[in-house]
This record gives structure tokens, sequence and C-alpha cells, in this order.
């Protein structure tokens, strides 16, 4: 493999969309023209992203707000399922939170928990309630 790493914000909208299908976080279905147009809106506003790509093709990606001081959120780790348990995950994080190393490092999981506990996050007591998406499938 021949990975290369970056750290621009303005990822392609088509290869974004692509790689939210594959994980299954996007549904074709309810996808208008404008939403693809602008899927990358929410990167381009993060604080920090990283990518993957190999050969010219995005393989996964990562996106976090900060505060730079207190806390950050990582958001949207995903990579393309033949990709996955090959450290590119692990390497997105990385790079995170070597933005921002003294800050308290949170992200929302139920399905990747034992991914981001070897990597030393731990549960804490902040509960979040949440208002859907309209971006993203939701969970029935």
């Amino acid at each position: 493999m021949n990975i290369e790493y970056k750290d621009q914000k303005d990822i392609p909208c088509i290869e974004l969309y692509k790689l939210f299908l594959s994980v299954g976080w996007a549904d074709e279905a309810s996808t208008s023209q404008w939403m693809l147009d602008n899927f990358n809106i929410a990167f381009i506003n993060s604080t920090f992203v990283f990518s993957a790509w190999e050969n010219g093709h995005l393989i996964g990606c990562i996106r976090a707000l900060s505060d730079m001081h207190f806390r950050s959120v990582i958001y949207d780790l995903a990579v393309l399922p033949e990709y996955q348990h090959k450290g590119i995950g692990t390497e997105l994080v990385r790079m995170c939170i070597n933005k921002c190393k003294d800050s308290e490092w949170l992200v929302a999981t139920d399905m990747a928990e034992g991914f981001y506990r070897k990597l030393g996050f731990t549960e804490n007591t902040d509960h979040f309630l949440t208002i859907p998406c309209k971006w993203f499938k939701q969970n029935s």
C-alpha cells in the first residue's frame, strides 16, 4: 500500500460521498443533488481534517472540532471497508490528537468503542442529547 495522508479541508464532495456510502452513513435514496454538491461543507468548516489517499482515491478521513485548548471532538472517522484493520484509522486519530495534545478529546460512538479504547479513550460522565441530522441515514 502506498498511502498518502493529507490535511486539506476541501475534499471533493463525490469522494466523501462514496466513502460515506461504503461505510453505511449515506443513503442514495435520500441524497438530493444539492446535498451531494455540498457534501464537504462540514469538513471545510471543521478545525482539523485529515484524509488518506491511495492512487488519487479517498480511502479514509477524519474531522474534528476544537476550541484549541480545553475540548476537541472527533467526528466522521471513516475508512473504506477493504482498508480497515490496516492502521489507517489509528493514524488519522493520531494526527488529530497531535494537533492539540493537551485538549480533552471526545468521540461519540457505540460501534467502534473498542477501537477508541485501544487508543486510550475512556468513558466519561458527560451526557449528550441530540437532534438528528437530515444528511445521514437514521438508524431505526
